[in-house]
């Protein structure tokens, strides 16, 4: 180890500005920003690619046309 490594981990990692949290305050702030932090991808192994949903899908957002006239209630529940 170098003189620079042995700084950083002497540093801490948080620090309190205001107010004095107990212990079981501290222990769930530091769960909460490990969780929020992720970790990280170890290097090397790639992650594969989530297919989106199907439910997601945008184009199921758009309308087709309505056709007034007879039948055209029937017309509009069936695809073209």
């Amino acid at each position: 180890m170098s003189a620079a490594n042995d700084e950083e981990s002497a540093r801490p990692v948080l620090r309190i500005v205001r107010g004095e949290p107990d212990a079981v305050e501290i222990a769930a702030l530091t769960a909460v920003l490990a969780a929020a932090g992720g970790g990280g991808d170890p290097e090397g192994e790639a992650v594969a690619p989530v297919a989106p949903s199907t439910w997601a899908r945008p184009v199921d957002l758009v309308r087709g046309p309505v056709h007034p006239g007879p039948g055209g209630w029937r017309a509009s529940a069936r695809p073209r």
